[in-house]
């Protein structure tokens, strides 16, 4: 969605813009954003025969659905729990993941004829395209009387102080309701259309917002790190990475800026920002449940740096056994200095200087905070009628459809309540 051109104005807590308005639309509800979590609650207060519109900026709805699971959408997670989840409020995702589940999306995709496979960690895919998900959830707002409306930038947002009730400003026409959902997600994607629209609205109203940072997004390095470590760009390998007490066992991918793959993807979200006063490291643990150098142990053995090189090429990508071989090896090959060895290929410390920014980033982490809204309805606590979902709320899945399954359950918590 965009702000436009807009001033604050304190005394009746309304972005203000010149517009020019040529009607004005009547409704019960009205949605900003027509992505994942902004659809399937316009499904759920239409079927309960309220009168909606859902407001997007874009020239089509969807479109971070559309490009998501390269091009086949990783809908949701069968393993869904609120532990794959961060917030301020750990707690805050439990009751409406629990009111709307995997189970209850998988019955919409199966009701439209949409094949679907499961891909790893329980992970379920498109068999086709992203587009069947887009599809079917544009038919169920036709069949429950949502009118959504494209490229529709709103540049005005207000709340009259006697009603209650909220007045949008979208292009050449007025729109009116007593209840707004604000679904326009985070800031990660810009050139999909990503703002900071939904934050200013809850600054509008005075809402508390947790600092935002680019999450699930590759970590760059620098120096020593970076001038070891970017040759090997292009190659990956099965691992263990941790951070403080977080830890995930998923393939590490090399870049010429740094480290990305699903296991830094998810890490990332809790390594510590880059204007922190003291950054994390990140340990990779290169052979988990294998002992690397147990060749050079046995009797006999040669112990030498063509030993070790050979013991780590039989477990690694044989660039990545000839690195860590030329930064790691000891300089001797006691036990004690092969069982060091070991120990630190199972502990390998990388300090990142920062990520890739949300122009990488799948979602923003931080945002509208939990402890403002109801986790019930995700309506405000303060403003009666306001309501956010999706990413635009400091909740934040793990990799692998949680943040898909987090829209359809924080969209339908809205859209049945309001």
């Amino acid at each position: 969605m965009n702000v436009g051109k807009s001033i604050l104005s304190p005394t009746s807590h309304a972005l203000i813009v010149e517009a020019r308005i040529v009607n004005r639309n009547k409704l019960d509800v009205l949605i900003l954003g027509a992505g994942a979590a902004g659809l399937m609650a316009a499904i759920e207060a239409g079927r309960r025969g309220r009168r909606v519109a859902a407001l997007e900026r874009a020239e089509r709805p969807g479109k971070k659905i559309l490009i998501s699971g390269g091009g086949r959408c990783n809908f949701t997670n069968l393993h869904t729990q609120p532990g794959n989840f961060l917030s301020a409020n750990p707690h805050f995702a439990k009751s409406a993941l629990a009111c709307y589940t995997p189970a209850d999306f998988i019955r919409l995709v199966e009701r439209h004829g949409v094949a679907y496979h499961e891909k790893t960690l329980g992970q379920l895919f498109c068999d086709g395209s992203a587009r069947q998900i887009v599809d079917l959830l544009m038919r169920d707002c036709a069949a429950a009387g949502v009118r959504v409306v494209l490229s529709t930038p709103v540049s005005e947002v207000r709340r009259d102080d006697s009603s209650g009730a909220f007045s949008i400003v979208a292009g050449k026409e007025v729109f009116t309701a007593p209840a707004l959902i604000v679904a326009t997600g985070g800031l990660s994607i810009p050139k999909i259309g990503a703002t900071e629209f939904g934050y200013d609205i809850a600054r509008q109203f005075l809402i508390p917002i947790e600092p935002c940072r680019p999450a699930l997004v590759p970590l760059t390095l620098s120096g020593a790190e970076h001038t070891h470590f970017s040759r090997l760009a292009g190659i990956s390998a099965p691992v263990i990475v941790t951070c403080g007490k977080q830890s995930f066992q998923e393939k590490l991918l090399f870049t010429h800026r740094g480290l990305s793959g699903p296991a830094i993807l998810q890490i990332s979200s809790y390594w510590n920002k880059p204007d922190s006063m003291r950054r994390d490291s990140i340990k990779v643990d290169w052979a988990p449940a294998q002992h690397l150098l147990a060749p050079l142990l046995e009797p006999k053995a040669p112990r030498d740096l063509s030993a070790v090189r050979a013991a780590l090429r039989a477990q690694l990508p044989a660039r990545l056994a000839d690195q860590l071989t030329e930064i790691a090896a000891p300089r001797n090959f006691t036990n004690r200095a092969l069982d060091e060895l070991e120990r630190s290929l199972h502990s390998f410390a990388f300090t990142p200087i920062g990520t890739e920014g949300y122009e990488k980033a799948e979602v923003t982490a931080g945002g509208v905070s939990t402890s403002a809204l109801s986790a019930q309805t995700m309506e405000s606590r303060a403003v009666r009628g306001l309501y956010f979902i999706g990413e635009t709320v400091d909740v934040t899945g793990h990799l692998g459809g949680f943040n898909f399954q987090w829209a359809w359950a924080s969209g339908a918590a809205a859209g049945r309540a309001v």
